[in-house]
């Protein structure tokens, strides 16, 4: 085992996780909606602390109160960030929580879509993105990988009760003041596979339903890869200095037919949308790679 992995440094963690867990292990249509376990939370914070160097910072505070004032008078808001690595989500939180009122309010009005891969696959992954406010999906890609055709025709009907009771959960909390945060990739982006950064065509659906959006490129990460992605308590960590930044607050209804400006006539316009998402987000990580490590 790497002791640089995450079981190899916390996993002497795992049976305080495992005690305070509460989340259920089986996704069903009654409990798609979970929210955060501050006391696994504060386990998630001091690691973040621990990894993410001097200098790190959430960058675009005035656009996160735009946005929050958004929210907070009744407009439908959606975040959509950028995947390197199951710490996004918690380096996000932290570092909105310690960027001042307006962050730590926001940082406590965020709620994210989440595959059931993190709650089903091993329960010390699941104690961990316990720690944060989550409604849970069944995702296209993990329903598309289903080859017998018996357990596809269940595992089809399944995906659909539970994305139904996702729907209604997530309208739900933004009529209570809530944000959406979404990875538009639906995955965690491997370098040497442009596949695992192409946008979702169901995002679209989120941003048609929202009001207003900021796009959050991550440049600097914590937590990469081992030799087996598919093994998350095997992946590495490291220190570095993290920028998390916001874009100015987007109306939805607007980026979407700036998107059919930028894509021309094209068939498909919601994969369109989608993939003007992902340029945006990547013209951000170019520019604010720049001076990360200056």
């Amino acid at each position: 085992m790497n002791p640089n992995s995450l079981a190899g440094k916390y996993g002497y963690l795992f049976p305080e996780l495992n005690r305070l867990s509460r989340a259920a292990n089986v996704i069903t249509e009654d409990n798609v909606l979970q929210p955060a376990n501050t006391e696994i939370r504060k386990y998630m914070d001091m690691m973040c602390a621990a990894h993410m160097l001097p200098g790190s910072a959430f960058r675009g505070l005035e656009h996160a109160q735009d946005f929050l004032q958004a929210i907070k008078s009744g407009k439908k808001g959606i975040i959509l960030m950028e995947h390197y690595s199951n710490f996004d989500l918690p380096g996000f939180i932290w570092l909105l929580d310690r960027s001042g009122d307006v962050g730590k309010e926001l940082a406590g009005r965020i709620i994210a879509m989440s595959g059931m891969k993190l709650n089903e696959e091993n329960p010390y992954v699941s104690a961990f993105a316990e720690a944060y406010s989550r409604i849970i999906i069944y995702p296209s890609r993990s329903l598309a990988a289903i080859k017998d055709p018996e357990v596809y025709q269940r595992e089809e009907k399944r995906s659909r009760v539970i994305n139904l009771a996702s729907m209604r959960a997530l309208d739900q909390a933004r009529k209570e003041g809530n944000a959406v945060l979404v990875f538009p990739s639906g995955t965690r982006y491997r370098p040497g596979k442009p596949e695992t950064k192409k946008g979702v065509r169901e995002i679209d659906s989120y941003i048609r339903l929202s009001d207003v959006m900021l796009l959050v490129s991550i440049n600097g990460s914590c937590l990469r890869f081992s030799e087996d992605p598919k093994d998350m308590l095997n992946d590495v960590l490291f220190e570095d200095k993290v920028f998390m930044t916001s874009s100015p607050m987007y109306s939805c209804d607007a980026f979407r037919e700036e998107a059919k400006t930028w894509g021309g006539d094209v068939e498909d316009k919601k994969q369109l949308v989608v993939d003007y998402v992902m340029h945006r987000l990547e013209l951000m990580h170019e520019e604010n790679e720049k001076g990360r490590l200056d």
